[in-house]
């Protein structure tokens, strides 16, 4: 099999010759390639070179095409830093309070350079590998994340609390139509899945109550859309997502990128027969700062609880640190591939 025909048999269910890998790999990729983050956010040849250079390397199966956490932010105006070694990075939302949502200009992500600049890396990476490994095309932050970058986090949180919901469902619509472009030029530029990220949703900043009234109705709505153009939909939410699961399950996505703090038997448990998860190695403790053996121990952890599913796709449970050694990194794959 192929690395594009392993994860598409995950996806349907159907048992694939090695375990499929997925990496979240972006940062270290970069480095391995020895561009700083300024030349690879700004040129796309760049970008498709540092994945082309890593699947050459470690011989994994899917693409995780990245580049930050604020490219839609910065499409909605919000101010962002470009540090020349670290992915961009946005401190503070642009308003003052939810009255202001409406004199928000209207969204074009198309317009945006970095959003291009995504779309076309992606669209390099299809033609250089086809149908042989899997496209990825990451697009940012689900709307509930995106609403706590133009809100701001700790303003946003007492918004949920004190406002009027029709006040914070105006700002949340807005943020909808940003990820709901993305993902349109995602598909567009060729990508073979899209997700999206929508940590601040977590338990660690959310209730329960909260996150099925706020944020999951906004995850169905563009996993509904990715669906609708005939392309499958993953989110990703750090954290211990153990008081959610059942949750997010009924957004709808094809695929729940969890992280390690969440309970991994239980989540198998839950998803086993609808539901394909990725994950969920520490990229931290583990990959960046763990022995070889540590990393085999935990690779093979993890695959027992999957033995005997074939809906999983093994990644980190995060983005993997830009300074992983590189022997942790092939530990894990040939663990996998054993």
């Amino acid at each position: 099999m192929t690395g594009y025909e392993r994860i598409k048999a995950a996806l349907s269910g159907k048992k694939p010759d090695k375990t499929p890998i997925m990496l979240h790999n972006f940062m270290m990729a970069v480095n391995e390639a020895g561009y700083t983050m300024e030349q690879y956010r700004n040129n796309p040849k760049i970008i498709a070179e540092c994945f082309i250079r890593a699947v050459e390397k470690y011989q994994y199966d899917g693409i995780v095409v990245d580049i930050d956490t604020v490219t839609l932010a910065g499409a909605c105006g919000v101010k962002v830093d470009f540090p020349q070694h670290e992915p961009a990075r946005s401190h503070t939302g642009i308003l003052s309070s939810l009255a202001e949502v409406n004199q928000l200009k209207p969204v074009d992500v198309q317009n945006y350079r970095y959003a291009n600049i995504w779309c076309e890396a992606v669209t390099l990476l299809k033609a250089y590998f086809k149908n042989e490994i899997y496209i990825r095309g990451n697009c940012d932050q689900a709307p509930f994340s995106l609403a706590t970058m133009i809100r701001g986090v700790e303003n946003m949180m007492m918004d949920l609390y004190l406002e009027e919901e029709k006040s914070v469902f105006a700002l949340l619509d807005h943020c909808y139509e940003a990820t709901s472009q993305f993902i349109k030029m995602m598909i567009e530029a060729g990508a073979d899945m899209v997700s999206n990220g929508d940590s601040p949703a977590g338990p660690s900043m959310l209730s329960p109550d909260m996150y099925e009234q706020f944020a999951l109705p906004y995850e169905r709505k563009v996993c509904e859309y990715a669906h609708q153009s005939g392309i499958p939909y993953l989110l990703h939410i750090c954290g211990n997502t153990d008081l959610i699961i059942d949750q997010m399950i009924t957004c709808g996505a094809d695929v729940l990128e969890l992280d390690y703090k969440t309970d991994i038997k239980k989540a198998e448990e839950k998803m086993h027969k609808t539901t394909v998860f990725a994950g969920n190695i520490d990229p931290v403790g583990v990959l960046a700062f763990g022995t070889p053996e540590l990393v085999k121990l935990k690779t093979i952890e993890l695959l027992e609880v999957f033995k005997d599913n074939p809906r999983f796709i093994l990644n980190a449970g995060c983005a993997i640190p830009s300074t992983t050694p590189p022997e942790n990194l092939s530990m894990m794959i040939s663990t996998a591939r054993e």
